[in-house]
């Protein structure tokens, strides 16, 4: 997840003596991009803080850190249970929150949107690095808990809103952004491509996933997770498996792994055609696994020999599945299609 120099990390020591992996060890310092709020943000800094979330929260570890026995305790003091219709596992551990801020590669001046921030832990990992950050929850039961855990720290501010709804784009202006979040299964696909499409400033993305969810984002041709969502993140950034993660450190224990990815946004897409063709081929491509291309084109109206002369003219073998297949081929079936092959409702992510 991180580009660049590599540099030894006692933090990485700890993580692995932990049992927490280190896929790649190297950081860049960037600045970027990502997320989402809205403008019903709670003011800025912990002055816009009541009185009664004021006192500060008890502190385990290094400073400024919060341990499992404090999350707990503060959880405690506001009454938070982890709702499972939300998808909540909270990061409990300190020393994994710091490596995810140096994972991100942020600094001083950088603007960090934290989706999920839940009980503050990795909020207050990427403020102690020096960063600027919004703070979003969805959950109006944790904002309190939230907002104490946050209480100090001049970087954060808390915003209680969906990430899913369009407005919060407003609040990010024409800065660039890094997107942080642990991000429940049922929402991260989704999350993580419409915000690649449409919101510019994110520039890149740091998350928490399902490792199943994981290795669907950054899947290779040939890979069993390739599919839809692979070709997608390949169009528009360079996604790296950076580390994976035990289910020790979230609240309540997950019953799987998850992993940490990084998605840094490319300038342009690598490859020249029109989104709509290319969108069509690739959905009818794996609209039936283990199908070959050749049948898959018999979807967008192009049959027979018409099709095999198709395939053969981009470079494909007309028994070949999708499965296999990367960005650059898909494009160019894409600009060999027929205009009137693919539908108008193709596009949409």
């Amino acid at each position: 997840m991180r580009e660049g120099s590599t540099n030894t990390d006692t933090t990485g020591e700890l993580l692995s003596a932990m049992g927490i992996v280190p896929v790649a060890d190297v950081v860049r310092t960037p600045s970027s991009a990502p997320l989402h709020v809205r403008s019903r943000a709670i003011g800025p800094g912990p002055n816009r803080f009541l009185p009664r979330y004021a006192p500060a929260v008890s502190r385990e570890g290094q400073p400024g850190s919060l341990g499992a026995g404090a999350l707990r305790a503060l959880a405690d003091r506001h009454g938070i249970r982890p709702k499972r219709s939300l998808g909540q596992h909270f990061l409990i551990d300190p020393n994994l929150a710091r490596a995810i801020a140096s994972d991100a590669g942020v600094g001083p001046g950088d603007h960090v949107v934290e989706i999920g921030a839940g009980l503050g832990s990795l909020t207050r990992a990427l403020a102690e690095a020096g960063a600027d950050v919004l703070a979003v929850e969805v959950d109006p039961s944790l904002i309190p808990a939230l907002e104490e855990s946050v209480a100090g720290l001049d970087r954060v501010r808390v915003l209680h809103t969906d990430a899913t709804d369009r407005e919060w784009r407003d609040e990010l202006g024409e800065d660039e952004w890094v997107l942080a979040a642990n991000l429940p299964y049922n929402v991260a696909t989704h999350l993580v491509l419409d915000t690649l499409r449409h919101v510019p400033q994110v520039r890149r993305l740091v998350v928490m996933v399902q490792r199943e969810v994981g290795e669907r984002l950054i899947g290779t041709p040939g890979e069993k997770a390739y599919g839809i969502p692979s070709v997608r993140i390949a169009y528009r950034a360079q996604g790296t498996l950076v580390r994976r993660v035990p289910p020790s450190v979230f609240w309540p224990r997950p019953k799987v792994e998850s992993v940490i990815v990084r998605l840094q946004r490319l300038e342009s897409p690598p490859v020249g055609v029109d989104e709509e063709r290319l969108w069509a081929v690739v959905d009818a491509g794996f609209a039936e696994r283990r199908k070959t291309m050749r049948n898959a084109l018999r979807r967008l109206g192009v049959d027979g020999e018409a099709a095999d002369a198709l395939l053969e003219g981009a470079g494909v073998d007309p028994s070949t599945r999708a499965e296999t297949l990367s960005l650059q081929d898909f494009a160019r079936i894409a600009e060999a299609l027929p205009s009137v092959a693919y539908p108008s409702e193709a596009s949409p992510e």
